[in-house]
């Protein structure tokens, strides 16, 4: 047993790599919110859990420093890359948040957020809190906990990263995101577009109305109106659409 703890200890630490840089930023475990102790807890439970049946199938300590800083470059590389196709599929919601708020006039009231920069409206907030909420609830992380476990099978530990099929994916999940989070801030961006017309012709029709004065109120109210009459739904085509995308990571396909 002495003489196996330096290849068990480096093998631990590659998996700690890989397990370490996708919990980081998978959704609901990767949260600013979350403790970093929770999360480190997390990524040592599984090292624990994986460790004896990966072991095998791991490389060795390699003799050379080189290669030991090589192995665990990509392990990182792939443990990051991972949680990063993970949270651009869930990061839709927050996204459609952002853009309604834009559009119904909730842009100045900002809230501090990692994702978005410094900061970001508060409807974006709220329902990027919503999302890691309803993964953790509804127990959708449990997909991507899979796809990283599974991911040894279909990109072994050593084995050269693709860097170009990466960057490839991740730009592909980053525009389903997007085209997703434009879909659920569609009637928002609808009731905009309708109302600013309106306005519009309200203003060629009366041009004594203080139009600016009526609009602003008007269309906060009938914004938040629309929101929660359509929130049920939109969750719902969230939540499948986050269940189609865990299920297409890697690992899982």
């Amino acid at each position: 047993m002495p003489a196996d703890l330096p290849t068990l200890a480096f093998q631990a630490v590659l998996l700690v790599a890989r397990i370490g840089g996708a919990v980081m930023l998978l959704p609901g475990f990767g949260e600013a919110e979350v403790p970093t102790t929770l999360r480190l807890a997390l990524a040592l439970a599984l090292v624990g859990l994986l460790l004896p049946v990966l072991a095998p199938a791991l490389p060795a300590l390699p003799a050379e420093p080189a290669e030991l800083l090589r192995l665990l470059l990509i392990e990182t590389a792939v443990g990051l890359w991972l949680g990063l196709l993970a949270r651009l599929i869930a990061l839709a919601l927050a996204q459609a948040g952002q853009v309604g708020a834009l559009m119904i006039g909730l842009a100045s009231p900002l809230q501090g957020d990692a994702l978005f920069g410094a900061q970001a409206t508060a409807l974006s907030r709220f329902f990027a809190l919503l999302a890691a909420l309803l993964v953790l609830g509804s127990g959708l992380y449990a997909l991507p906990l899979r796809a990283l476990a599974e991911s040894y099978a279909v990109l072994p530990s050593g084995a050269p990263f693709a860097a170009g099929t990466a960057a490839e994916s991740v730009a592909l999940a980053l525009g389903e995101s997007l085209a997703l989070a434009l879909r659920l801030a569609a009637p928002l961006i609808l009731l905009a577009v309708l109302g600013n017309l309106a306005l519009a012709l309200l203003g060629r029709v009366a041009p004594q109305v203080q139009v600016f004065i009526l609009a602003v109120p008007a269309q906060v109210l009938a914004g938040l109106l629309l929101l929660a009459l359509l929130l049920h739904t939109s969750l719902e085509v969230w939540g499948a659409m986050l269940r189609e995308g865990f299920g297409a990571l890697p690992g899982l396909r």
